[in-house]
């Protein structure tokens, strides 16, 4: 696996640098946070600062958006991904006899009495405690996360990245970018059946990223944008929605075909219009990719309603994001003033939530 240059650099931030308090409700978390691509090094502490204390520890990782590429990309396809570096989750981990215990709005669960959404976080403890050969127990996990789940916004692989590090620094031990990815595959694994890889990678990145076959490289863009990600609130598997996909295919593998070789036609023209920093067109091809999508089976109602919203307040191209079937959706516009009313717009076709992200030029 080829990683990048431009990871989160391991150093996690205590609670009380991230601006709430200690960890209580996931529900209670801001959303709406407007922020940039690199908004996360405000966050993080100078490397010299000490942040293992009294045997407490903790591990972040942030959200990140599919540009371009979902589904695809599980068929050998590139895709291309944005970090959303405004929503977060954060993993606090304190020494404590026994089983490992888990903290999560507000009560703390064993790790044997996870109910299944929660499987993964689990496994990535178990992991990593293996990873540094330490015995799975002893360690009490607390989480707290924005990233609301099932969205198609990389919570899982958020989670997961957030716990490991967290052990990580508990033990005082070290880990490769490679073996880190490894160690969250494994916990998405549970999470998702299949994982392509590019969630791992992007919730770790600081820059776009394009993920094509286990090798992620950095993507140059040309020219700042801005980002709209608007939540419907309707909830789904990923692993249901990738079921879909695949049926499709199964069903009509000469139409399935034709789509996926579409959207990585899409994928790789999108990469090239980012390097140039040609927005308009960058929109154009999203829109052709949502029609893909959805004539795949992954649209829904809510979907459409706020990608229909964003196109009529003003934004070059909008379609869906992460794995579908609801979730949320994403829209481009060319500058701070348009994503305002992409952002209005959204919310008043009944999305839940929005975020903007400005996509600096790099």
């Amino acid at each position: 696996m080829t990683v990048p240059d431009n990871l989160d650099d391991g150093q996690p931030t205590p609670e009380h640098m991230l601006g709430f308090a200690p960890f209580s409700s996931i529900s209670d978390v801001p959303r709406g946070i407007v922020g940039g691509a690199g908004d996360l090094q405000r966050y993080l502490p100078d490397e010299s600062e000490i942040i293992t204390e009294f045997g407490t520890a903790y591990g972040e990782a942030h959200a990140k958006s599919i540009l371009i590429g979902e589904h695809s990309v599980v068929f050998g396809h590139p895709a291309i991904a944005v970090p959303v570096t405004s929503i977060r989750t954060v993993a606090r981990v304190d020494a404590e006899e026994g089983p490992i215990r888990f903290g999560i709005d507000g009560d703390i669960i064993g790790i044997d009495e996870l109910p299944e959404r929660l499987a993964p976080l689990g496994e990535a403890a178990r992991v990593a405690l293996r990873e540094f050969d330490e015995p799975e127990e002893g360690v009490l996990i607390r989480i707290r996360s924005g990233i609301p789940p099932a969205a198609g916004l990389g919570g899982s692989a958020a989670a997961a990245h957030a716990v490991i590090e967290g052990i990580r620094a508990f033990v005082g031990g070290e880990l490769s970018e490679e073996t880190r990815f490894e160690l969250v595959q494994t916990a998405e694994r549970v999470a998702h059946g299949n994982p392509s890889g590019l969630d791992a990678m992007a919730t770790r990145s600081r820059v776009p990223v394009m993920f094509h076959q286990g090798e992620t490289h950095e993507v140059n863009v040309g020219k700042p944008f801005w980002l709209v990600i608007g939540d419907t609130g309707v909830r789904g598997a990923t692993s249901d929605a990738v079921a879909r996909v695949r049926g499709f295919v199964n069903r009509d593998p000469a139409r399935g075909e034709d789509l996926l070789n579409q959207l990585g036609e899409l994928t790789r023209g999108v990469q090239r219009l980012l390097t140039d920093g040609d927005v308009p067109n960058l929109g154009a091809c999203l829109d052709a990719a949502h029609l893909a999508l959805e004539e795949l089976g992954v649209g829904h109602p809510a979907t459409s309603e706020l990608v229909a919203a964003a196109r009529e307040a003003g934004a070059v191209g909008a379609k869906i994001t992460g794995a579908g079937c609801g979730g949320c959706v994403l829209a481009v516009a060319e500058n701070a003033e348009i994503a305002d009313k992409v952002s209005q717009a959204m919310t008043d076709a009944n999305g839940v939530a929005t975020w903007t992200v400005e996509v600096e030029r790099n």
